[in-house]
C-alpha cells in the first residue's frame, strides 16, 4: 500500500480512494503534504540540520514507542520554538505532553528564567522522554502536574493572579475536550498571547463526507474537531490563522 509511490496512478482513482490513501500517507509521515519525497525534503534542508541533539534522541526513541502517532512531529516542533521565540514567551503552558517533544521544543525555547506548565493524564509517557529533557539542561524550566487538565485549569483560575498571565498555551489532548478547555485557557492567556490547538485538520477528514472511508479512531473524533474548528472560528475574543502543517495546528491570539 504505498500510495506515494503511485501518485500517477491515483489520478485516475475515485476521489474516495486519493483521500483515503492521503490518510494512509499522513498516519505514516505525519503530514498533509500528499508529496512525501517533498516532506522529506522540508525535513532534511530545513528542520533536521537545527534540530536540537536531545530532541533528536527523544524523536528517534519515541518513533520506537507503540503509540508514537501521538508524538509532535519535528516540524511542527520547530515551528512551536519559533513562535514562542518571536512573542518572546516567558510563561507557557502544555495541555497533552506524550513523551515530550513539544515540551523540550517550547523549553529550549524559553529565556532561563521561563516557565512551561505541563499537564497530562499520566506520567508515564513523560518518564520515558524525562531523560532526555534533563540532558537538554531545560528541567528547571519545567512545571509537570498530573491530573485531569479541565480539573488542573480549574485549580489554576481559583487563583486570580493566574488569569491574563500565560504568553502561549500549545494543546494536543483530547479532542472531545478542546472548546472546554479552550473556555478555561482564554482566561489564562493574556491578550495578545497565543493559543495553539493541534491537529485541527485530523488527517484531512473534516473535508471528507461522513461516509468516507476512514479509519475507525479518525471517524469517532472527525465530529469534535469540526465542531472546535467552528468554534474557534466564531469566537469573537480571539483572531485565528489555522496551518496546514503537521495535522494541521489552528493559532489563536486573544484581542480581548
Amino acid at each position: 500500500m504505498a500510495f506515494n509511490n503511485n501518485e500517477e496512478k491515483q489520478e485516475n482513482q475515485p476521489i474516495a480512494f486519493k483521500v483515503y490513501s492521503d490518510l494512509f500517507l499522513f498516519n505514516k509521515q505525519k503530514t498533509l503534504l500528499q508529496s512525501n519525497a517533498l516532506y522529506q525534503y522540508v525535513l532534511e534542508t530545513s528542520v533536521f540540520p537545527k534540530e536540537h541533539p536531545s530532541l533528536k534522541e527523544l524523536r528517534d526513541m519515541t518513533e520506537k514507542h507503540p503509540r508514537s502517532h501521538m508524538a509532535t512531529p519535528a516540524d511542527e516542533g520547530q515551528l512551536i520554538s519559533m513562535l514562542v521565540k518571536l512573542i518572546n514567551a516567558k510563561n507557557t503552558m502544555e495541555i497533552g505532553v506524550y513523551t515530550g517533544y513539544s515540551l523540550l521544543s517550547t523549553a529550549l525555547a524559553l529565556p532561563s528564567d521561563g516557565k512551561v506548565v505541563a499537564l497530562d493524564i499520566t506520567r508515564e509517557y513523560y518518564e520515558l522522554g524525562l531523560p532526555m529533557i534533563e540532558k537538554a539542561g531545560v528541567i528547571h524550566k519545567i512545571d509537570f502536574r498530573e491530573g485531569h487538565a479541565l480539573f488542573l485549569l480549574d485549580e489554576l483560575l481559583q487563583d486570580e493572579n493566574n488569569k491574563g498571565t500565560f504568553d502561549f498555551v500549545f494543546v494536543d489532548a483530547d479532542k472531545e475536550n478542546y472548546i472546554n478547555y479552550h473556555k478555561k485557557v482564554i482566561d489564562l492567556v493574556k491578550v495578545g498571547g497565543l493559543i495553539g490547538y493541534d491537529n485541527t485538520l485530523w488527517s484531512g477528514s473534516v473535508a471528507l463526507p461522513p461516509d468516507a472511508p476512514m479509519e475507525e479512531f479518525i471517524r469517532d473524533l472527525r465530529g469534535h474537531v469540526i465542531e472546535v474548528n467552528k468554534y474557534l472560528a466564531q469566537d469573537s475574543r480571539i483572531e485565528i490563522c489555522q496551518l496546514t502543517v503537521a495535522d494541521g495546528i489552528t493559532l489563536c491570539r486573544r484581542i480581548s
